[in-house]
């Protein structure tokens, strides 16, 4: 296996695949990744068993072959040296000889006989989604999932729910839930579950230049294409909560706040709050000013935000960083928070449309 590489093809696409390589995995091959040279072009390919990347480059081959090589020190080397181009020469016994300008490293490779196989979807119809709108959707929900060794898998994932009326993504950890429409038309109805981790890492590959990304959603996996890369994921199976009837449709208590002005207070009331203990901060709605309050072996803080409620007086708590997250979320000046009392969830949604939906449960507080 003999082949000819621009250094910085190669390095940018070892960054990305990079998303897909396994760390310290039970098979050292995972951690790698596999080579395939050919008069078309190299054929990169990460693959952990639940998140594959393929990507295809231009060389100059002398010689075909396979090889699997640790991605981690790939990148490394490839971002170490500097000349235009990279020399890749395998022999027999899988020793990797890297050339580039005067440095020359001797790689063990490992074969690609053991790397395996990367599903694939196929007979399935393409869904072109805006890119632009797609990483908008992720940004404003994926913080909302659960983290990837929850008990409930179903947590893990951002559900893509499609249909005539357009696209939403909802993320729920089982304590706060995010939803994000856009009136888009996909011309299909459809509704899948996809790792947060997967499609979080996806997104971060979409290019200026990219106008789509393209969909396929077969049987147990999704891909996408996205920047010249094909992405693999299994489907998360299982029954998503049911986001559109657990919204509450009428409130007890409803204020309208500016985000910025909100945010600041809240953040200097999370100074003393330690999110090991998960601390709720209260929130105690009176005639015309919020009081914001929190007590921890840290010490004590308390502001207050000037408001005109509309509703019921009563306290509430609420974890200081879920609300954080709802508001900044929102990406508007002016937010409404409703409220149904003490014990009931709490609803954000902007201002200015009707696009995003944040929900929080409420937290238990003790008496002072």
């Amino acid at each position: 296996m003999r082949f000819l590489v621009k250094r910085n093809d190669l390095c940018e696409a070892v960054n990305n695949l990079s998303r897909a390589v396994a760390t310290k995995a039970t098979f050292p091959v995972l951690e790698g990744i596999h080579m395939t040279a050919t008069n078309e072009g190299l054929k990169l390919m990460a693959y952990n068993l639940e998140i594959g990347m393929t990507k295809k480059i231009d060389i100059t081959c002398a010689e075909e072959g396979s090889i699997v090589i640790k991605a981690k020190l790939l990148g490394e080397i490839l971002r170490s040296v500097t000349d235009e181009n990279v020399s890749f020469e395998v022999d027999d016994r899988l020793m990797c000889k890297i050339k580039c300008g005067s440095a020359l490293f001797d790689i063990m490779g490992m074969p690609a006989s053991d790397f395996p196989e990367m599903p694939t979807v196929e007979d399935c119809e393409a869904i072109y989604f805006p890119s632009e709108d797609l990483k908008n959707m992720v940004r404003q929900t994926i913080f909302a999932t659960a983290a990837a060794d929850a008990q409930k898998p179903i947590l893990t994932g951002l559900l893509f729910d499609i249909d005539e009326n357009g696209v939403s993504v909802v993320g729920v950890d089982g304590y706060r839930l995010a939803i994000r429409k856009e009136n888009i038309k996909l011309n299909c109805n459809n509704s899948f579950i996809i790792s947060a981790k997967t499609i979080g890492e996806a997104v971060k590959i979409i290019g200026e230049e990219d106008d789509s990304v393209q969909f396929f959603v077969g049987r147990r996996h999704v891909s996408m294409i996205i920047n010249g890369y094909t992405i693999v994921s299994r489907k998360i199976e299982g029954e998503f909560i049911d986001y559109k009837k657990i919204m509450p449709s009428s409130f007890s208590t409803s204020i309208k706040v500016n985000i910025k002005e909100i945010v600041s207070i809240i953040e200097r009331i999370s100074l003393i709050i330690n999110d090991q203990l998960k601390t709720p901060m209260r929130c105690k709605i009176e005639e015309g000013e919020i009081i914001f309050s929190c007590a921890t072996a840290l010490g004590r803080a308390t502001d207050s935000y000037k408001v005109e409620v509309e509703g019921e007086k009563f306290e509430i708590g609420i974890n200081n960083r879920f609300l954080l997250d709802a508001l900044k979320a929102c990406e508007t000046e002016e937010a409404i928070i409703n409220f149904n009392g003490s014990f009931a969830s709490i609803i954000i949604k902007p201002v200015e449309n009707d696009d995003y939906t944040y929900m929080i449960m409420p937290m238990r507080l003790r008496a002072e």
